[in-house]
């Protein structure tokens, strides 16, 4: 009779084990599955409030962020530079109904604005 005790605790308590699995993903929002991001370069036209820009980012997994350019426009288009880079990154990168949302400072130089942003 203990023989057939001690086995059914050893069988019930490996099931408990074999239900943990380790994972390389992390849900930050608790009942939520973990966000999914596109992180493939991408170079795309915008066409925005009548003209079109040119888009182009690429994933830096260090930062877990995107290195984001807007070619086409003057050094005094800040708001729209960061208009079409976020609508762009929500649009082309940041799945699962993410937000695209700048960090850091945008800097402009020779006709590029350079900013970085990420999924949120």
């Amino acid at each position: 009779m203990i023989h057939i005790i001690r086995s059914i605790a050893c069988a019930l308590a490996a099931l408990m084990l074999a239900g943990c699995k380790a994972s390389n993903q992390v849900s930050i929002e608790h009942g939520k599955p973990p966000a999914t991001v596109q992180t493939k370069s991408r170079s795309e036209p915008i066409f925005y409030n009548g003209k079109t820009y040119l888009l182009a980012y690429d994933y830096a997994q260090a930062s877990s962020s995107f290195d984001m350019r807007v070619s086409g426009m003057g050094p005094k288009q800040l708001r729209d530079a960061v208009a079409v880079a976020t609508s762009g990154l929500r649009y082309y990168a940041c799945l699962d109904g993410q937000d695209g949302r700048m960090i850091g400072q945008p800097n402009y130089a020779e006709g590029i604005w350079r900013l970085q942003a990420r999924c949120a």
